[in-house]
């Protein structure tokens, strides 16, 4: 047993010592880097929307599937909501009802129109007697109470023709306003009915089917996602930090997940400017410049955002730099320098470092 704890710790030992015969000095070099700002993301087709519910209820149809070329305004989804069809037939039954009341002959209408009609007749009988009686006044033939009750009556029957104009008037204009409520109310409900019937906003592509026939639905679910089959773009997430150096028409390099090794060039077209809570990050816009030969909405990708070329640039490798920019010198002292770009390879140094400068890796012990 003692045996084998000396073998353990003497082949520690050779490991130990065979790490730091590799760990190798350098010195700071010039080159010539670019900028980058990485960036994640994910391919997204261009018109993308999603098809959703507008109202409450079963889905009864649904006729397509995951694929599928689908034309604007094609009948997509019937969802079962059943107040919206008994609003719309009862709104249907009530507009039928007040354009039968605001006819000429409907019999409200008709009954003040008769009405009007006899103290017209009476207003015209009246008229003439008093005129008469006024020629057989002014002859003496009748006494003066005789004419001015003449008069009264004309008077009288003038003001209950006045009366009856204004009651038809006030009948007809009560159907009217009642006409034109229904026929508003008999269309919002017919509108609402339709809601039942979801058909497509735009044509494209069904890229995924998130229901299913007898599934509940509420106003606003989605049931399926649409876009354009053949134009895509990167929706890149850019971190709130590195936000500021992306600029319109930079070029970026974009590797697809499911193709690691291939690049595919890009030009940044928009940049948004809402910030996103969730992901802690922009979003930015990335329009294709090379032909895309793997076309699948949701595919996730990395990207690099080409900020600026430097010119013999004064560089270390990233494995050089330690917590704080600090680095270790060949005498075993750390020591802080000021930094510029930094990627995945090489750290820009700005001060505290010359093309002299001997380092060790930052893990020398």
């Amino acid at each position: 047993m003692k045996t084998k704890t000396i073998l353990l710790f003497i082949s520690a030992l050779l490991i130990l010592n065979s790490c730091k015969k590799n760990q190798k000095e350098i010195k700071p070099v010039r080159k010539d880097i670019t900028e980058t700002v990485f960036a994640s993301g994910i391919l997204v087709p261009d018109d993308q929307y999603n098809l959703t519910a507008l109202t409450d209820g079963y889905i009864t149809q649904l006729n397509f599937e995951e694929g599928d070329l689908v034309k604007k305004g094609q009948l997509l989804a019937v969802v079962d909501n059943k107040q919206s069809k008994i609003n719309a037939q009862s709104a249907k039954a009530l507009y039928k009802i007040a354009l039968e009341n605001a006819r000429p002959d409907a019999p409200a209408l008709k009954q003040a129109k008769i009405n009007m009609e006899i103290a017209q007749q009476k207003l015209d009988q009246d008229k003439k007697q008093m005129e008469r009686y006024k020629t057989l006044y002014q002859q003496k033939s009748v006494s003066k109470l005789e004419y001015e009750n003449m008069v009264l009556a004309y008077k009288s029957s003038q003001g209950n023709y006045l009366n009856a104009e204004e009651n038809y008037k006030n009948l007809k204009q009560q159907a009217d306003q009642q006409l034109i409520i229904q026929k508003s109310q008999k269309n919002i409900n017919t509108v609402y009915e339709d809601y039942n019937n979801i058909r497509a906003v735009i044509g494209g592509k069904v890229f995924k089917r998130n229901k299913e026939v007898g599934d509940y639905v509420r106003k606003g679910e989605i049931i399926a996602e649409i876009g354009n089959e053949d134009n895509f773009y990167a929706l890149l997430n850019v971190d709130e930090s590195n936000i500021s150096k992306v600029k319109l028409n930079q070029k970026a390099v974009i590797e697809l997940n499911t193709n690691k090794g291939k690049n595919y060039k890009a030009i940044i077209s928009e940049i948004y400017p809402s910030f996103d809570e969730k992901s802690q990050s922009f979003y930015c816009k990335a329009i294709f410049t090379d032909s895309l030969d793997f076309k699948i909405s949701g595919t996730q990708l990395q990207s690099n955002i080409i900020i600026k070329n430097k010119k013999n640039v004064l560089v270390i490798p990233r494995d050089y730099l330690g917590y704080g920019d600090k680095v270790l010198l060949k005498d075993k002292t750390e020591k802080k320098i000021k930094t510029g770009f930094i990627s995945n390879q090489w750290v820009e140094v700005l001060d505290g470092l010359d093309e002299n400068s001997v380092l060790l890796p930052i893990n020398q012990e």
